[in-house]
């Protein structure tokens, strides 16, 4: 299956992205709902959580995604390859993550990933941007107590950005002294990462923990 070609920027301010999505049927999505879920939000074409469902069949992954033919390539790839632990959803998570997670099992959100999101450089496109205080507050709302959200970018303004609204909530502490993380703590690399890491530019990697 050769992968669907799709515009790189999606502005999420767009009429057509204003309309939230309706709370998922978990039991209907998750051979186990029950099970701690990891949120990754911005997933692209799903290929890092793709690897982390295989590699952890004991937890449950949920990808986010602007970019609606991406999520049905995603997710029939996943068909194809029998995973009952992952599943990816189209959606702005600016105007539905509430909706998504005030429906999920109580405690089961534990770890969220939001890495190498579009940087929007221009300072009259900074309300396009993935995380804003409103998500931040969002995510502090149903995260498990001693969850993780881990961020990185290879942008350092943008990344600065990321790390200060977590910084700003106090929810969030975050977990290393360091301003930036050296390695990346999960198992998996993103394709961004690796393509990054392989032309030698730095990644700017943070990880918070809810209190």
């Amino acid at each position: 299956m050769s992968p669907v070609r799709v515009r790189q920027h999606v502005n999420p301010l767009a009429q057509k992205y204003q309309t939230a999505v309706k709370s998922l049927d978990w039991e209907k999505v998750y051979a186990q709902p029950h099970q701690p879920l990891h949120l990754d939000i911005g997933c692209a074409r799903g290929r890092f959580l793709l690897n982390m469902a295989k590699i952890e069949p004991n937890w449950n992954f949920l990808g986010l995604e602007i970019r609606e033919p991406l999520v049905t390539e995603a997710n029939q790839l996943c068909s194809d390859l029998g995973l009952t632990n992952l599943h990816y959803l189209f959606c702005n998570v600016n105007k539905s993550l509430e909706t998504l997670l005030s429906s999920l099992p109580a405690g089961t959100l534990q770890r969220v990933t939001i890495q190498f999101p579009d940087p929007w450089f221009k300072t009259r496109h900074a309300k396009r941007r993935i995380v804003q205080p409103d998500l931040v507050s969002e995510l502090a709302n149903y995260l498990a107590v001693g969850g993780v959200v881990f961020l990185q970018s290879d942008i350092e303004s943008l990344a600065i950005e990321m790390r200060n609204n977590f910084c700003q909530h106090p929810a969030f502490q975050k977990l290393s002294s360091q301003d930036w993380m050296a390695e990346n703590p999960l198992p998996v690399a993103t394709e961004r990462e690796i393509a990054t890491q392989n032309k030698g530019e730095p990644i700017y990697r943070t990880l918070f923990i809810k209190r």
